[in-house]
């Protein structure tokens, strides 16, 4: 099964998007990052998909997984 994924992304005419993985559009367009990740994070949530932010300068920052990660994080007691 393919992940889903949610991109922030700055928008060339300012503001930042909220954008499905693979979308021509924006989802929703915010005035400030803040407000796009908060209402993309609550979206990611009933998704159950993948939070990507990325900087103005397009890299990815600090990725999220709200679903099923493909790469869980390992329980070190055993």
């Amino acid at each position: 099964m393919a992940r889903k994924e949610r991109h922030i992304v700055p928008n060339p005419k300012g503001g930042w998007d909220s954008k499905r993985e693979n979308a021509e559009r924006a989802s929703k367009h915010f005035e400030t990052k803040k407000e796009a990740m908060d209402w993309s994070r609550e979206k990611s949530k009933q998704e159950k998909s993948e939070l990507i932010p990325h900087g103005k300068d397009g890299k990815i920052q600090n990725p999220n997984s709200y679903g099923n990660d493909p790469c869980p994080p390992q329980d070190k007691k055993k």
